[in-house]
């Protein structure tokens, strides 16, 4: 999975990169300070691995992995290679989605490069440039596609009409995400690789001093445009998170309960990932290793035996589960064989949240 973090210059995106990664990109207070991508690495944290290390003591620690891109900040006219747009338009195609950080927070030490903070503008700035973009690929497209239709062939027609609709949509300023679609068409739409069909999580970023308090205007705002468009929306501040990345994990979570947050802004990303995506883990155990598997919701038992190995789905006989909550509670799986709570599941099983799994396969 792999996410790329963007925003305007100077509102915190290299800050929050640099503390959910602990990459140590460069962060300073002028604009494109970012020009090539930084990438991290981060383990999702899942507190279930940690039960099941404790209950089999395996040889390897398995967390599923997040990769954040860390893309360089937007100015207007990026889509015509205004500050160093081009590149930047580059790097989001490559995403699953976008992690959009909003300055949500005042401060005349720290200088917007509009001079002023308000997050519908700033919203608005990037979302305008990703449909500029959008926009000649679209229209390139649908005119390819209209000079093969005057052969005739319904299907080329249908798909010179699709851009046109597109294309209208793009130009009455709404993201591609929004647009209605069925199932075939939504599928062909992603097949384009547009920027703005990438679904978006937006990072209200606040300033210290509002951590704990009611959400002021600016995320009021951040959070209304989520809403309208169906996207995810969490509250951070980028600041203290460099402060929890740098603690030990009992000096975190002491911090974190001070502070009265609940959880690390990398744990309210992940979550928010997850919803946003339709993502699951489901999680294998035993001596050799504890691991958690990502998978789409809705995936069935042989296909996510395929993520472990292809062997595995080919030769697909069962799936013998238990919740991990089960196993939890009775604190082993000989203990949960015993009171029949292991359950051997076929070909049609869909996989839930939490199954502790083992795949029997013949091939």
């Amino acid at each position: 999975m792999k996410l790329g973090v963007v925003g305007l210059p100077n509102v915190g995106k290299s800050t929050l990169f640099n503390a959910i990664t602990r990459a140590g990109a460069a962060a300073a207070n002028y604009p494109f300070c970012t020009i090539e991508p930084n990438v991290g690495i981060v383990a999702v944290p899942d507190e279930r691995l940690d039960v099941l290390a404790a209950m089999y003591s395996p040889e390897k620690y398995t967390p599923t992995a997040i990769e954040f891109v860390d893309i360089a900040g937007l100015v207007r006219d990026a889509h015509k290679g205004e500050g160093l747009g081009n590149k930047f338009l580059s790097h989001i195609r490559e995403v699953d989605a976008v992690v959009h950080v909003v300055r949500c927070f005042e401060g005349g030490n720290v200088v917007h490069v509009d001079g002023s903070v308000s997050p519908a503008r700033d919203v608005e700035t990037i979302e305008i440039e990703l449909i500029f973009a959008d926009l000649e690929t679209v229209e390139r497209r649908a005119e390819r596609a209209r000079k093969a239709s005057k052969s005739g062939d319904k299907a080329v027609a249908a798909e010179a009409d699709f851009y046109e609709a597109i294309k209208a949509w793009l130009e009455a300023g709404k993201p591609v995400r929004t647009m209605p679609m069925d199932e075939k068409q939504a599928e062909f739409a992603k097949s384009l690789f547009l920027l703005t069909t990438k679904p978006v999580i937006y990072v209200a970023n606040i300033a210290e001093g509002d951590i704990g308090m009611p959400d002021n205007a600016h995320v009021r705002a951040v959070k209304q445009i989520a809403a309208a468009e169906g996207a995810e929306a969490v509250v951070i501040c980028a600041r203290v998170e460099e402060e929890i990345a740098e603690l030990s994990r009992e000096e975190k979570e002491a911090f974190i309960e001070e502070l009265g947050i609940g959880e690390s802004g990398l744990d309210k990303l992940v979550r928010a990932c997850y919803k946003l995506l339709g993502l699951i883990s489901f999680l294998t155990a035993g001596p050799k290793e504890v691991r958690a598997w990502t998978i789409e919701r809705g995936t069935k038992a042989p296909q996510a035996a395929g993520k472990i190995h292809t062997d595995f789905e080919r030769g697909f006989i069962r799936a013998e589960i238990v919740p991990f909550e089960t196993l939890r509670q009775f604190g082993s799986m000989q203990s949960c064989k015993e009171k029949g709570l292991v359950r051997s599941e076929g070909k049609d099983y869909v996989m839930q949240d939490g199954d502790v799994t083992l795949f029997r396969f013949n091939v």
